[in-house]
């Protein structure tokens, strides 16, 4: 979708629609973590572009509906 993003930077998965922290790029896809902490997951490379305001606030919100869904604070 764009240029190579540097380690560090905050992308967008199209695919998956979150939010995530470049941890390394491994040629075709990469390596990608939520802001917050947790689990890796792999995106290809086609498919993630850098991360804009509104990415950042609909992952927010995406998130907090899914902790009200299952019923936590």
């Amino acid at each position: 979708m764009s240029d190579a993003l540097a380690v560090g930077a905050l992308a967008y998965d199209v695919r998956v629609r979150r939010v995530g922290v470049v941890m390394e790029e491994c040629g075709t896809h990469y390596a990608l973590r939520p802001p917050q902490g947790g689990r890796e997951w792999d995106a290809p490379v086609e498919d993630v572009r850098s991360a804009t305001a509104a990415d950042w606030l609909s992952a927010a919100v995406a998130e907090r509906n899914e902790i009200s869904r299952k019923g936590r604070p």
